[in-house]
């Protein structure tokens, strides 16, 4: 008899822990409201190079995962020095691009696909850019972190 009252107990605290998570995890309307999961804004991306014409029909050859708050962290191989890029240009990612790279390369048409995609700062980016073959993309992306993966 003792043992069945404990297990009444216990299932009485869980139906009332589950109750009690049930009103935390639903509005006045009945509608699931997400929980804040931290103090700071989402900073999320995913950062992908690609042979091909365009970010949608190239294929991936590389990309990597990018968050910066509340810490860097991702499988960027340095996520530290690629979150303090994206804040000294407000994650504008074109400036990130020699325009005038002094690298000559060849004319070969051999088109490689820069991209990040996610979210800054609560905000949703998506950005590309297309370069001739890999010589002009190195020779481009030269400084930095961000985008040499």
């Amino acid at each position: 008899m003792r043992h069945l009252l404990k297990t009444v107990s216990a299932a009485a605290a869980v139906a009332a822990g589950v109750l009690t998570v049930s009103a935390v995890s639903t509005g006045a309307a009945g509608a699931a409201t997400p929980a804040p999961t931290g103090l700071y804004a989402p900073s999320d991306l995913v950062l992908t190079v690609g042979q091909g014409d365009d970010a949608a029909t190239a294929t991936v050859q590389r990309a990597v995962t990018l968050s910066c708050a509340p810490k860097a962290v991702g499988t960027h191989p340095a996520p530290r020095a690629a979150c303090g890029e994206l804040f000294a240009v407000e994650a504008q990612f074109e400036k990130l691009v020699d325009q005038a790279p002094k690298v000559a390369c060849t004319k070969e048409w051999n088109p490689v696909v820069v991209s990040a995609a996610g979210v800054w700062q609560g905000k949703h980016v998506s950005w590309t850019t297309t370069f001739g073959n890999p010589c002009s993309m190195k020779a481009a992306l030269t400084d930095g972190a961000l985008l040499n993966f």
